[in-house]
């Protein structure tokens, strides 16, 4: 661990803070929400996604525009249509977008249409990729992969940051074991480890660790209960049909309300879930 030179928290208070966009940043006292789902499907969709989580306290919005899945068969995203869709949603909304990068040849359309270029965990040793975004001017959100130690996740946070990009932020989202009753094992005492080790903030991905969505809002509050700075979840206007991970997905009232609960958990640790502000005029799309 001691050749994470950048990785490595200098002293027990040194936190750093990815900044989202104006007034939405990961790290400090305000826990982050993003929330969405896990494909972009059509305008309509992410429509109904953003007009119905704007209204609560969470402050940016995912969605997938290329899909890594374990079938080639399987729907692979809707590619630079789904950017453009996400570019529309982020501008209307004025809410952040949070989507995966697969390789270095997408990073140029990604950056132009989102705000945060997420690693996901099939990724997190793709050094060629990594490489590539320590020298994009964008946060990352780098996913722990299926199997990866610590030591190993931090070391993928060290190539993007040798490369100049300060901007990371990591994602425990659950890893392989012998178990098959949830989709992987969360592994909240990677969470502690990660935030006495490193300086970067560190969020949680319930819905991919668990993989059942009556599992993800109890795993929410002990990711916050245990220090995470955010969380990422996957929600739907119609989860039963949604096109990938249909079983994971919390229908948007349960999002919201899921939302609204961890404000004790928040508070009892020293954090907090922002208040709902006056809302900003749409843009004209």
């Amino acid at each position: 661990m001691l050749s994470a030179k950048l990785a490595i928290a200098s002293h027990p208070n040194h936190q750093s803070i990815v900044k989202l966009s104006e007034g939405v940043a990961i790290g400090g006292k305000e826990i982050v929400i993003i929330a969405g789902p896990c494909t972009v499907e059509n305008r309509l969709q992410m429509e109904t996604v953003a007009t119905k989580l704007q209204l609560s306290p969470i402050q940016a919005l995912r969605g997938g525009a290329y899909k890594p899945r374990t079938s080639p068969y399987a729907f692979q995203g809707l590619g630079l249509e789904g950017l453009e869709i996400l570019s529309a949603i982020r501008h209307k909304y004025n809410m952040p977008i949070v989507t995966e990068v697969m390789c270095i040849s997408q990073i140029e359309d990604i950056v132009a249409h989102a705000d945060m270029l997420q690693v996901g965990s099939r990724n997190m040793q793709n050094f060629d990729l990594l490489k590539a975004l320590g020298k994009v001017n964008k946060p990352i959100l780098l996913k722990r992969g299926l199997a990866a130690t610590i030591e190993e996740f931090v070391m993928a946070a060290e190539y993007i940051l040798s490369e100049g990009n300060s901007q990371v932020v990591l994602c425990e989202r659950g890893v392989r074991s012998f178990d098959n009753y949830t989709r992987n094992i969360l592994d909240l005492g990677a969470v502690v480890a990660l935030k006495q080790i490193t300086h970067l903030p560190v969020i949680v991905d319930p819905s991919h660790a668990v993989g059942k969505r009556e599992l993800v809002a109890p795993l929410a509050k002990a990711a916050i209960a245990c220090g995470a700075d955010g969380l990422i979840i996957e929600c739907h206007p119609q989860p039963e049909k949604s096109v990938s991970d249909a079983r994971q997905a919390l229908s948007l009232e349960d999002m919201v309300a899921l939302v609204h609960s961890l404000r004790l958990v928040a508070a009892a640790v020293g954090r907090e879930i922002p208040e709902i502000v006056d809302l900003p005029e749409l843009a004209i799309a």
